[in-house]
């Protein structure tokens, strides 16, 4: 059915996603002795008209009409099948081992293409040579004529004996007959019941993300794939990617324009498909102008990313302002900035991160939209949610551990330009990402008089080049930054620069006091935080 394009996939489905473990495990499965099922397929019949567009399985030809049925449940294991016993598969090589006839094993070779431009490893097209490893390709093996010439061309081949010959036989034969359970949803299913049945039997035995349900929704309400969509979006705004999965991130941007959380709630709603596609364009629209600002406030991708909160909720407000509101886009650029500071600075989204930054959207977007508003954000309420003290900074830990505070810090250090330490560039959203963060004091000089907790802090963290980084090593401040001025051919004052543009305070740390150091920096962050979570700028 596969190979007449009988049988095919609803366009919302998933893409591929089995690794080859799993591809051996379903096939092994069904050719040993006895073999063990491999769990039910869904599949919705299909009358004169198809209830969803849909498409092949992947590698399997087109419907050359209408298909019989759609595959609702079952995707990855007929895929594998499919794939596999028609060698269809670029990457490796699906084999099946001659040794153990009642518990045959899978192996997948990988394959490459050598700078000579052949398939690697060569063997593995060389049927006496896989037959000396006692392997056999599971093409071989596929029902059909088709299959049974590919079997007698590769034994013919690989010279084998008619014992092994047999052997193969049995193993086409318990393939061939081996029964797939079904369950089939008649040619009289409702959209609207079958979309249902799907997104409640992948949400209990193998779980969809919140984003493969609503590309079940959206296409059963308005035809559009959210999958082509948002490949335009990626398109439109490809720096969205630097900060996390696009698709997550829209999402929860159309659930807060709808006025709901970005809550599972909302998007298994059946109604939230055709919500999303009436605000796409504010979806889009809003995502590049909010990737764009976070780009501006130094916050350059997913690694300098405090919370992804600021993402979804900087952009949802910015799908509010005016292209050409000059006044109102001031007002917007201060209250967006003081929401996604105070974000990265206070516990607010600690807990109950997406109910509450629907809250706090409700009340700033209508800010935003009303300057006689009175609304009070809970998120701008210093009591609720205070900021941390210059001491409290200590908190921030490394920020490569993913720490919402150190990597808060970190971003504001690069507020002031974050130049390089020796080659003088500007931290811009292209080179960050081969910055490596950097031990002010090295660890080597003042761990043991020092908590590990103090030393590893974000105050005493610097992002810089890796070049820069590699040089430094665990030498002193004053020794590596005469060296770095040396080699650099930079005067004290374009060093002091340099430092200064990530908020370490240049005379104290050559004075060599670690203690003075990070008192010092935590003042100059704080200072600079404080500035940013009213709005302003440092």
């Amino acid at each position: 059915m596969i190979r007449e394009g009988q049988l095919t996939l609803p366009r919302f489905q998933r893409f591929e996603a089995w690794r080859p473990i799993q591809i051996e495990g379903v096939l092994e499965n069904i050719l040993r002795v006895p073999s063990l099922p491999i769990g039910a397929l869904l599949v919705l019949e299909v009358g004169d008209e198809e209830l969803f567009h849909s498409r092949p399985i992947s590698g399997a030809p087109g419907p050359k009409g209408m298909p019989q049925m759609n595959l609702l449940d079952g995707q990855q294991r007929m895929t594998a099948l499919w794939r596999a016993l028609t060698d269809d598969y670029d990457e490796f090589t699906v084999f099946v081992s001659l040794e153990n006839e009642e518990r045959p094993e899978i192996e997948i070779v990988k394959r490459y293409i050598s700078k000579s431009g052949k398939r690697m490893p060569l063997w593995a097209d060389v049927p006496a040579e896989c037959f000396s490893r006692n392997l056999a390709p599971v093409s071989i093996l596929c029902p059909g004529a088709k299959g049974e010439k590919a079997m007698d061309a590769w034994t013919e081949a690989a010279a084998t004996e008619k014992s092994t010959d047999r052997q193969i036989m049995r193993l086409r034969q318990r393939l061939a007959s081996y029964p797939i359970p079904f369950l089939s949803l008649p040619v009289t299913t409702e959209q609207e019941t079958a979309l249902d049945v799907f997104i409640k039997m992948n949400t209990s035995a193998s779980p969809l993300k919140d984003f493969d349900i609503v590309v079940a929704q959206l296409e059963g309400a308005v035809g559009d794939s959210l999958h082509d969509m948002i490949a335009e979006l990626k398109e439109k705004v490809p720096t969205a990617a630097d900060y996390g999965r696009v698709e997550d991130t829209a999402l929860a941007i159309g659930a807060l324009l709808n006025g709901k959380p970005p809550l599972k709630r909302t998007y298994l709603d059946p109604a939230f498909g055709n919500e999303l596609a009436n605000v796409w364009n504010q979806v889009v629209a809003g995502l590049k102008r909010g990737v764009g600002f976070l780009r501006d406030e130094a916050i350059f991708n997913e690694r300098l990313l405090p919370t992804e909160v600021i993402v979804y909720l900087s952009s949802a407000l910015w799908a509010h302002v005016p292209i050409d509101g000059a006044d109102q886009e001031g007002r917007a650029r201060t209250l967006i900035r003081k929401a996604i500071w105070r974000a990265s600075f206070t516990d607010r989204y600690l807990k109950t991160a997406t109910t509450r930054a629907f809250a706090d959207y409700k009340d700033i977007s209508e800010l935003i939209l009303n300057p006689a508003s009175t609304a009070t954000p809970d998120l701008f309420d210093e009591a609720q949610n205070p900021l941390p003290t210059a001491t409290e900074l200590i908190r921030g830990g490394w920020p490569s551990r993913k720490e919402r505070l150190g990597r808060a810090i970190i971003a504001v250090s690069l507020y002031g330009g974050g130049y390089d330490f020796a080659d003088g560039a500007k931290a811009t959203a292209d080179n960050v990402r081969y910055r490596e963060y950097h031990h002010v004091y090295p660890k080597s000089l003042v761990q043991n008089e020092f908590p590990d907790h103090e030393v590893s802090s974000a105050l005493n963290c610097a992002l810089i080049s890796w070049k820069t980084n590699r040089k430094i090593a665990a030498k002193n401040p004053k020794q590596y930054l005469e060296e770095r001025a040396a080699d650099a051919n930079a005067t004290e004052a374009q060093v002091r620069h340099r430092l200064e543009s990530h908020s370490v305070p240049y005379d104290i740390l050559l004075g060599g006091d670690f203690r003075s150091f990070m008192d010092a920096r935590a003042e100059l962050i704080h200072a600079s935080l404080q500035k940013l979570c009213e709005g302003s700028i440092p």
